[in-house]
C-alpha cells in the first residue's frame, strides 16, 4: 500500500503598491496652459488668412489716408504740440488703440461663446486644466494677435517716416502691455456674463469714448479741463502717452516708469479677478 504525503499550497501573496515611479505625475501649470493656447491655435487656423490680410491692409491704407489724406489738412494749422506733423501724432495713438481694439475682440464673444455656445471651456475644464490655465492659455493667444498687429503697425508706421527715434521700437512691447490691461479685465468680466446683451453696450459705452478721453487722435490738452481727471484714469491714455513719447523720441525716466507701472497694474490685476471669477463660473 502507498503512502500519498499531502503537499501544503501556500496563499498567493499579496499585490506589492506600484511604486512612485510607476504612477504618472500630473501635468505641469505651464504645460496645462500650453494645452489651451495650442486648442486657440487650432481654432484660429480657419480664420489665419483674414487675419493677416487685415493685419497688412489696414495699416497701410489708414496710415496712408492720414499722411496723404486727412493729415496734410491738419498740418496747415501747426498746432499740434512740438510741432510735428498730424502723421507723427497720430500713428503711435492708433498703434496703442490697435491693441486695445484686438483686447475687445478677443475678450469678449471668443470668451462668451466659450461657455454659452461653443462648450470648448466645459471641456477643458473636464480634463486636468484648471480655470487659472483656461484663462491664461486663452490670454496668451490673444496676446500673440495684439503682437502680430501691433508689430505690423510700427513696420508700417516706421516706413511711412512716422518714428524718429531709435526708442520706437519699445512702443511695440509698450502696445502690447496697452492691449494687456484691457484684456484680462474684460475677460474677468465677460465670464461672468449669461448672454451677449452687455457686449454691444461694452462696445459703445467703453471702448468708443476711451478715444475721446485718450488723445489719439486730438491732443488731450484740448479737452475741458473737468475731463483731464477722466483722461488720466483710462488705460488707453497711458498707452498712447507712452508709445507716442517713444516714437517721437520725448519719453522721460519718470513719465514712462508710470505709464508701464499703470497699464502692469491693470493686467496683473485683471488676471488675478480673472482667476476668481473664471473658477466661480466653471466650478459651479
Amino acid at each position: 500500500m502507498t503512502a500519498t504525503t499531502a503537499t501544503a499550497v501556500s496563499p498567493p501573496s499579496p499585490p506589492s503598491p506600484p511604486s512612485a515611479t510607476s504612477i504618472p505625475s500630473p501635468p505641469g501649470s505651464a504645460r496645462l496652459v500650453y494645452r489651451q493656447f495650442r486648442y486657440w491655435v487650432t481654432y484660429s487656423r480657419r480664420t489665419w488668412r483674414g487675419t493677416v490680410l487685415s493685419a497688412i491692409f489696414g495699416p497701410a491704407f489708414y496710415l496712408t489716408a492720414m499722411g496723404l489724406g486727412l493729415g496734410t489738412l491738419v498740418d496747415r494749422s501747426h498746432n499740434l504740440p512740438g510741432g510735428v506733423s498730424y502723421l507723427s501724432f497720430v500713428a503711435p495713438g492708433v498703434l496703442a488703440a490697435t491693441a486695445m481694439q484686438t483686447a475687445f475682440g478677443e475678450g469678449t464673444y471668443p470668451v462668451l461663446g466659450s461657455v454659452k455656445w461653443f462648450g470648448n471651456y466645459w471641456a477643458a475644464v473636464n480634463t486636468p486644466q484648471r480655470p487659472k490655465d483656461i484663462v491664461a492659455g486663452h490670454a496668451a493667444l490673444a496676446v500673440v494677435r495684439m503682437t502680430l498687429f501691433t508689430g505690423v503697425f510700427l513696420a508700417f508706421s516706421a516706413a511711412f517716416g512716422a518714428v524718429h527715434s531709435a526708442l520706437g521700437i519699445l512702443a511695440w512691447p509698450g502696445a502690447v502691455l496697452t492691449g494687456a490691461a484691457f484684456l484680462l479685465p474684460i475677460m474677468a468680466y465677460v465670464i461672468t456674463l449669461e448672454s451677449d446683451g452687455s457686449l454691444n453696450t461694452l462696445f459703445r459705452f467703453v471702448m468708443t469714448p476711451l478715444f475721446l478721453f485718450s488723445g489719439t487722435f486730438f491732443p488731450w490738452q484740448q479737452l475741458p479741463q473737468w475731463a483731464h481727471p477722466i483722461a488720466y484714469a483710462t488705460p488707453l491714455w497711458h498707452g498712447v502717452e507712452l508709445c507716442r513719447s517713444l516714437t517721437l523720441g520725448t519719453a522721460t525716466w519718470g513719465a514712462t516708469l508710470v505709464h508701464v507701472a499703470y497699464l502692469l497694474a491693470f493686467a496683473l490685476g485683471g488676471y488675478a479677478v480673472a482667476r476668481v471669477t473664471y473658477r466661480r463660473r466653471l466650478y459651479k
